[in-house]
């Protein structure tokens, strides 16, 4: 389903319509399309570049995108979804999918476990601890999902690594990549970041207990990226020969994740510790694991049943639950 939007975002969405195929279109052409002026245009296309999108201004000649872009659409998602999954919620420009489908069960909206929301932009996208996710409009899928454990949050031990599973199963599966996971919520392809997962949690340890699901995953990123993303990234498309269709990846990913969260639901993670640790992206290789101002290093042997990160030192593997991971030499360089 999709939301009526404000005038200015209408608009904006009508003009990314008109410029989607990637062809050149005169400023006049445009605002006689929209019913604005020239000027008016101008400004819609400055603000549409803040949001990431690759627009070219040629003077005298108009305006066109970088490339051609494939916008979310409802009916489209719904065309690839499994019988019997729930809704897509899907939104232009939002501060942050994770923090609308919170603002949903803070007003009491009820959920339905396995429904999506989904954003073409985000203004406020968010990383784990605080850091910001660089979201550019119609680059990349910015996903929510929504969840409920039983059990409370302490049944949600190993929830990230299950959600990595079943991102990288259903990119696999559709696009035959070879996709690796980095222990606790990051997703890679041919050593570098391809995805990331937020999970936030609202609820008691012993007591029923909602989940948001968050993945920002990187479809085909703009060239403004280099300079807004302080780490080695890449994009599903660099690796894929045919342009990515978001709208069926929407539905395989709520198929995917829905499937692997009714496994997690009925046995814990212990049945995922191998699916993890073939796919672990540090496996065999020392690293130094941080928290706070503390740092250990060790070479890593995988995940234990519970989710914890298994460091062997001295002959010796000890369990850890907490803390960012980071590759480390031999030497210790």
């Amino acid at each position: 389903m999709t939301k009526t939007l404000p005038q200015s975002l209408a608009l904006q969405r009508q003009l990314i319509l008109q410029l989607a195929d990637g062809k050149l279109y005169s400023g006049e052409t445009l605002a006689a399309a929209a019913g604005i002026s020239r000027a008016a245009i101008a400004k819609h296309i400055h603000q549409l570049q803040q949001f990431g999108l690759d627009i070219y201004s040629i003077k005298g000649q108009g305006y066109r995108l970088a490339a051609p872009l494939q916008l979310l659409d409802a009916l489209q998602i719904k065309h690839y979804q499994q019988a019997g999954m729930p809704g897509i919620l899907l939104q232009h420009v939002t501060d942050s999918t994770n923090s609308q489908l919170m603002k949903k069960l803070q007003d009491g909206q009820k959920l339905a476990k396995g429904a999506v929301l989904v954003a073409e932009a985000q203004t406020a996208g968010r990383g784990r601890r605080g850091n910001s996710w660089f979201s550019p409009f119609g680059s990349n899928l910015y996903y929510s999902m929504y969840w409920q454990l039983e059990q409370g949050i302490q049944a949600a031990m190993g929830l990230s690594l299950v959600i990595g599973i079943a991102v990288a199963e259903a990119l696999e599966q559709q696009y035959q990549l070879a996709v690796s996971l980095k222990w606790p919520n990051d997703i890679y392809l041919q050593q570098q970041k391809l995805a990331g997962i937020l999970i936030e949690l609202v609820g008691q340890s012993h007591a029923q207990c909602d989940l948001v699901i968050g993945l920002g995953l990187n479809i085909r990123m703009p060239e403004t990226a280099r300079a807004e993303i302080d780490q080695a990234w890449t994009d599903l498309q660099q690796h894929v020969s045919e342009p990515v269709n978001r709208n069926q990846l929407i539905a395989l990913l709520q198929q995917s994740i829905v499937k692997h969260l009714q496994q997690f639901e009925l046995s814990g993670f212990a049945p995922f510790v191998a699916e993890f640790n073939r796919r672990d992206h540090y496996i065999g290789q020392m690293v130094c694991l941080s928290s706070g101002e503390r740092r250990i290093v060790g070479r890593c042997a995988g995940v234990d049943p519970q989710g914890g990160l298994l460091l062997e030192q001295g002959g010796q593997c000890q369990s850890y639950y907490g803390g960012e991971l980071s590759l480390r030499s031999e030497t210790g360089g």
